[in-house]
């Protein structure tokens, strides 16, 4: 790739692995899956997992180290959520590319089924057929992030990998590769709160880092939530402490408003960070379980699209029965 182009690539493309040893994890399923290339007994594979943890680019640099970069284009058809894979597609593009054989090279074919789950059921009864009469010519490797979104049929044609979220330790010798390779100033705190933003996802580590770097040209832990709009935790400590201390409803209420407003939080993600503190709670379970009914509830009406500041005065209420026993 020309070295312009590629200075011109997000970094989540930048830096995709194109080597099965790049790969940061899931050693047991590398190490099966280059057995299965030495051996040339690859099965008709179903990757599935959250997003950013590695499914297309395995199969992306599986697909480099069976093929030429020559006949690349020829031997593998990949698509993605931004195809059109309704049962027209399957009938053809997909049919047409399985029952064809290439000249003078032996084989078979590749094909790469990204976002699967968005497929239709009739694109997915249609498409079973055919993995089972082309299978000397082709290998399917369909790729989904919720397994029950794909038809039991399929899933019995193909051997299934679960790709876990990344852990912080796979996480950062891969993100320390890229702040090296790019340059960067990031601080411990920087990368740490990159990686409990992420939740796993290695795209998103990657993302953040880049857009915190083109807007503050400093990757520290404040710079990391204000890029991403998430509460610091002087934030949460503060909504704690207005929540459990403050004598007053409306100025509690205004104290949060206000914190909102300068800050551009959203009321869910406040919640979230504060469930993870109220579990730290020294107060009686029963006191706590209920507290979380309400936490629970608030975050349901607000994903059923509620306004934030009737849900606020809830959330001061859900804290005012916690007051008299927190120790």
């Amino acid at each position: 790739m020309d070295a312009n182009v590629k200075s011109n690539l997000p970094w989540v493309e930048k830096y995709r692995p194109a080597k099965l040893n790049d790969l940061i994890s899931h050693e047991e399923i590398i190490g099966t899956i280059n057995k299965f290339i030495k051996e040339e007994q690859l099965p008709h594979l179903l990757f599935y997992g959250p997003p950013g943890t590695g499914k297309t680019s395995t199969i992306l640099a599986c697909a480099r180290q069976l093929y030429k970069p020559q006949s690349f284009g020829s031997m593998v058809l990949e698509l993605n959520a931004s195809d059109d894979r309704g049962i027209n597609i399957v009938r053809g593009q997909i049919l047409d590319f399985a029952s064809t054989r290439t000249i003078f090279k032996g084989g078979y074919k590749l094909i790469i089924l990204d976002e699967a789950d968005a497929m239709t059921n009739d694109a997915q009864n249609a498409l079973r057929r055919i993995i089972e009469k082309y299978t000397e010519n082709v290998r399917f490797c369909i790729i989904c992030n919720y397994l029950s979104k794909i038809i039991p049929a399929i899933q019995s044609r193909c051997t299934r990998f679960r790709f876990a979220p990344l852990s912080p330790d796979q996480i950062l010798p891969r993100l320390e590769h890229v702040i090296e390779a790019e340059g960067i100033d990031v601080t411990d705190d920087g990368k740490k709160a990159l990686i409990t933003l992420a939740g796993g996802d290695m795209r998103k580590v990657l993302n953040v880092l880049q857009s915190t770097w083109m807007a503050y040209k400093k990757v520290t832990e404040v710079n990391v939530y204000n890029c991403v709009g998430h509460p610091l935790k002087e934030d949460i400590n503060n909504i704690i402490f207005w929540l459990l201390n403050e004598e007053s409803f409306k100025a509690c209420y205004e104290k949060i408003q206000q914190l909102k407003t300068q800050k551009g939080l959203a009321l869910e993600d406040i919640l979230t960070e504060i469930h993870l503190v109220v579990n730290r709670l020294e107060i009686p379970p029963r006191v706590s379980s209920q507290l979380l009914i309400n936490l629970a509830s608030i975050e349901e009406r607000l994903a059923d699209g509620c306004v934030e500041k009737p849900q606020i005065t809830a959330l001061i209420a859900a804290f005012s029965k916690v007051r008299s026993v927190v120790v």
